[in-house]
């Protein structure tokens, strides 16, 4: 019970990770100059990543939707690496209802850049709280279920014997 408790935990928390780890990735990709359609929604905490080998200066923009949408700074060096490349996470984007913005990023080096919208990082930690919550309290309760049933038995058995003793 408790091994099979062990490997569904370890499962789950891999389950997590990895489902974490592909919420966070940017779903929608395009180049310096592009201009893009993305469908924001406020509840996803949307943000905008860049994939560079070198250091560079970028502008964005957007615009369109339901609402005035704005950019933000993140604070800090946040990154993901997915499907061997390095997303690192630059704007968060502030809209202020679900809809179609228009999104363009530009930067004046000649590198190669590719810029993609996903989700804030810190908002996709959901999945792996779950994946550790998995990890560690499914193999607790088996771990709890295996001890109460090893205790059932061991009643069950010490009154046999005292009701054989007292009948024999």
């Amino acid at each position: 019970m408790f091994l099979a408790c062990a490997v569904a935990g370890v499962a789950l928390f891999g389950g997590g990770l990895v489902s974490s780890v592909a919420d966070m990735a940017p779903t929608k990709t395009f180049e310096s100059g592009e201009s893009v359609t993305v469908t924001v929604d406020p509840a996803d905490k949307p943000a905008v990543y860049v994939a560079s080998a070198a250091r560079i200066s970028y502008d964005c923009a957007i615009s369109g939707g339901p609402g005035q949408a704005r950019l933000a700074k993140v604070a800090g060096n946040q990154s993901v690496t997915w499907n061997d490349t390095t997303w690192q996470e630059i704007l968060v984007i502030n809209a202020p209802a679900k809809g179609d913005y228009q999104l363009t990023c530009t930067n004046q080096e000649q590198a190669t850049v590719r810029y993609g919208v996903g989700r804030d990082l810190l908002s996709s930690l959901g999945g792996v709280t779950g994946g550790l919550a998995g990890l560690f309290l499914l193999p607790g309760a088996g771990l709890l279920a295996a001890v109460a049933g090893t205790v059932v038995v061991l009643v069950r058995r010490s009154g046999a014997r005292k009701r054989l003793a007292v009948s024999g």
